[in-house]
């Protein structure tokens, strides 16, 4: 965690941006250009079982390299030491197990674009930030409800483009899934974690994953094998015939991705700083990269290109960006002054 205390927070969400856009690609590449055998494009319950597991298997082995098993909670088998969540934390695993699974099968849903299922998805979550703030006690500064209202506003100009919402059902529970997971992770996180002590980072993250990862890939079956959207078919490639199919190299690419996304995006959001203010700059990262991706997919791949009123929201959202990057130093400052003024 040395290197932790080397960036700033501005430059950990420049890195989950750099992170997050070649997973953005990957996925929507594999689930919209024709599979060479079935001659069509795969689904997000084809995908989703090799990626989410790559993922497990990846983090796993990096708390066990990186040593930041050391610091979580743990009990002894056998004569060897077993990293144990706490009950809040398994209860934030939860929460996390509803977001690992849903962001990846919210990039694969026919005839919804990534931009616009990225708005929903976060500018929810934008909501519930402060919500969560104000439940703890913590003050929301002038700049996170500014960044709040700039999201809200690229959400309601691509909403009033599109017309209405107009989700699919599995859409419609991805999203709300996905709110519920963010709700519970934010709440656990304040209660428990969220200092920006560096053993807390490690201690969370062990915890936490260690539930939620296995708990997602139960999750996708159990969506799967209910049959909702009429995808229940397809599981049986998802979770058996996509390991001897060629496509398994992106599909670990992915899965490689979201791990290295989840260490990255642990770091942001239990910064000391106020949710309003981590959660904004984390999701917009995440949707700048969105909108980038299905930019680079049009040039290369001949992909259809973000409708303009997406391209604008995902402007509003830079702003947002740079406004909670400068913001809060330019307070810094004016305090700063303000205290050598008052010195005696």
């Amino acid at each position: 965690m040395s290197a932790r205390r080397a960036l700033s927070l501005e430059a950990w969400v420049g890195l989950y941006l750099v992170l997050y856009l070649p997973n953005v690609m990957l996925t929507r590449y594999v689930t919209q250009v024709p599979h060479a055998v079935l001659g069509r494009p795969l689904t997000g319950l084809e995908t989703l079982p090799a990626t989410l597991i790559f993922n497990w298997l990846l983090t796993y082995l990096f708390i066990w390299l990186s040593g930041w098993h050391r610091d979580a909670n743990a009990v002894k088998i056998g004569g060897f030491r077993v990293p144990c969540p706490t009950w809040m934390t398994f209860l934030s695993g939860i929460g996390t197990a509803l977001v690992l699974f849903t962001v990846p099968l919210s990039f694969t849903f026919e005839g919804v674009s990534i931009p616009f299922i990225q708005l929903i998805m976060r500018g929810d979550v934008l909501i519930i930030a402060p919500i969560v703030d104000l439940m703890f006690g913590r003050k929301v500064r002038w700049w996170s409800w500014v960044a709040l209202a700039m999201v809200m506003a690229a959400l309601i100009i691509t909403l009033y483009d599109r017309g209405g919402l107009y989700l699919p059902p599995i859409a419609i529970l991805t999203v709300v899934l996905y709110t519920l997971g963010y709700f519970i992770r934010l709440a656990v996180m304040n209660r428990i974690s969220k200092d920006g002590d560096p053993a807390s980072v490690r201690r969370y993250f062990v915890e936490e994953k260690m539930i939620a990862l296995p708990l997602s890939v139960a999750a996708l079956a159990a969506v799967s094998a209910s049959g909702i959207g009429g995808q229940a078919g397809q599981l049986t490639f998802g979770f058996v015939g996509v390991w001897s199919d060629g496509v398994i190299l992106p599909l670990f690419l992915i899965g490689l991705t979201l791990a290295m996304i989840g260490v990255v995006a642990i770091v942001i959001l239990l910064d000391a700083n106020e949710n309003a203010y981590c959660v904004a700059l984390e999701r917009a990262a995440s949707l700048v990269a969105g909108i980038g991706g299905s930019v680079l997919l049009a040039w290369m791949f001949s992909q259809p290109m973000p409708r303009p009123a997406e391209l604008a929201g995902a402007a509003i959202l830079i702003a947002a960006i740079v406004l909670l990057s400068l913001a809060p130093r330019h307070a810094a400052r004016r305090a700063a002054q303000r205290a050598v003024v008052e010195t005696p």
